[in-house]
């Protein structure tokens, strides 16, 4: 029987795997933590249960699809819950709007509420000139997201006749536009041109240089909601390493990868910190490239070969996130809020084009104690609150100084504009900074989408499903094609795993 080592059991990793075992394919998966899930993990510190995932499920027909591959349904293992309100941003000026969708009903067959009513209302409050725009940009995007207008799927292949076959489409889109400028196309209010193009930053990317393609998110959100998974991430990886398992499927954690040994122009064997060592036909790695190669393929001239083209290309930005438990329940907080800051341009320029620690910030505050109450001990919330900030590369600074000011910070200014009191009822706090997530994940300069969704790397990533000279070694994850965020994980795994299945 075929033998495939996956490496790094991240969502990527694990939906790689559950593919490949699910097809016939005998798949170990190693992880060097005792916790899958990679970046998506809980931790639970006095009684809350704090989650490192995203903010929400936008498709979960994507996840679900893995139980269906052999069978099984994924609803028995993992409860979906929606999200009522998707966002909700507030402006320094006072400014509120409430992102909805025209969705209600459950994960596996959401029925149409209001057609989306209630968005188009908060449109015509904020913006009431910008009615007829808000809806040609969703037509745009429908016809878009119809034709097969996503970053994933353009860059499927990596080849040039691929693109070739995609510039009539891009044209048609205006795809060389930014995600802002493309929003900015259809409508004038500023507030609602940053509401939509926010997911850009959200992902990593800058939106006033990722494809416009990356504005799609809205609409998507839009016609689907978001859902949050009972438990959190952290539990939805637990289940996926469950599933895998079931299957068949071998899993070892708590023992690092150490080498990907090659025989030739092939991967022939992994060793991990153990000394455990094992021969397999195929090796794929869901770790972070730069890792991936510099590290755990040393000792093939192929990893300092191509370490040293990677360190040149433009990495993604990283996140500074506190995590907090508060006493008291605060229903009027929505699950996702949006504290804008005072410059938007400005703010991606200094992050993402001069490598600085900005004065002002966007916080993504998530309050998932409020959908999912058993996050938090009764009587108290969960929080996290997040903000971009440049990798390690652009912004070499000393977190061990300057994390704890920057935690004061961001508690300082939930407390101004929502939680006035909220020094008097802390409970717990800790903040995760780039340092962090690079020692603790191996993540380059602690980027955490790998390559940055730029125009020309969005649409030509750096990395494809397998290596181009090892020819049986392959890749799945934030850092190969077709990106990072969410969706682009779990589309490399489905594009690696098809690969992997025609060629070993």
């Amino acid at each position: 029987m075929t033998s495939v080592c996956v490496v790094g059991a991240g969502l990527g990793g694990l939906a790689l795997a559950i593919r490949l075992q699910s097809s016939g394919v005998e798949t170990t998966l190693i992880e060097a933590h005792g916790q899958v899930g990679g970046q998506c993990r809980s931790q639970l510190r006095e009684g809350f249960t704090f989650d490192s995932g995203p903010a929400a499920l936008a498709d979960p027909a994507t996840v679900a699809e893995l139980w269906q591959l052999a069978g099984g349904d994924m609803a028995e293992h993992v409860e979906l819950l929606p999200l009522e309100l998707l966002h909700r941003f507030n402006w320094p000026d006072g400014t509120l709007l409430d992102m909805t969708s025209g969705i209600a009903g459950g994960a596996s067959a959401p029925v149409s509420n209001d057609g989306g009513a209630a968005m188009r209302r908060e449109v015509a409050r904020i913006a009431p000139d910008d009615a007829a725009g808000y809806e040609e940009f969703l037509r745009w995007s429908d016809q878009a997201l119809r034709e097969g207008g996503t970053p994933w799927r353009i860059a499927s292949r990596r080849d040039l006749a691929n693109l070739a076959r995609n510039v009539p489409m891009l044209a048609r889109y205006q795809a060389w536009r930014s995600a802002y400028g493309i929003v900015a196309r259809f409508i004038k209010s500023e507030h609602l041109r940053e509401a939509i193009s926010l997911a850009a930053l959200a992902e990593g990317a800058n939106p006033f240089a990722s494809g416009a393609f990356h504005a799609l998110d809205h609409k998507r959100e839009h016609d689907h909601g978001l859902w949050w998974p009972k438990g959190g991430f952290g539990k939805l990886a637990a289940a996926m390493a469950g599933r895998f398992e079931q299957l068949g499927g071998v899993l070892v954690a708590r023992d690092p990868v150490l080498h990907i040994h090659t025989l030739g122009d092939r991967a022939s064997e992994v060793e991990c910190v153990s000394g455990w060592r094992q021969r397999f036909d195929a090796v794929a790695s869901g770790a972070d490239m730069m890792h991936t190669y510099r590290d755990l393929l040393s000792s093939n001239n192929r990893g300092p070969e191509m370490a040293r083209q990677l360190v040149r290309r433009n990495f993604a930005p990283s996140t500074f996130t506190v995590h907090f438990g508060l006493e008291g329940s605060w229903p009027g907080i929505a699950h996702n809020t949006v504290l804008m800051g005072q410059r938007f341009r400005g703010m991606a320029q200094d992050i993402f084009d001069h490598g600085l620690l900005p004065r002002d910030f966007i916080v993504f505050l998530q309050h998932a104690s409020l959908t999912d109450p058993g996050l938090a001990p009764p009587g108290k919330s969960t929080f996290r609150a997040s903000i971009v900030v440049a990798n390690q590369a652009q912004l070499p600074i000393d977190w061990d100084q300057a994390g704890p000011l920057i935690e004061r910070r961001i508690l300082d200014e939930v407390g101004r504009r929502l939680i006035p009191d909220l020094t008097d009822r802390m409970v717990t706090s800790f903040h995760v900074s780039p340092r962090d997530l690079a020692l603790d994940f191996n993540m380059w300069a602690g980027s955490v989408g790998g390559f940055a969704a730029t125009r020309s790397q969005s649409l030509w990533p750096p990395v494809g499903e397998r290596d181009a000279k090892l020819r049986n070694l392959y890749f799945a994850g934030a850092g190969t094609r077709p990106g990072g965020g969410l969706a682009g994980v779990l589309t490399s795994a489905r594009v690696a795993a098809k690969r992997i299945l025609e060629e070993v």
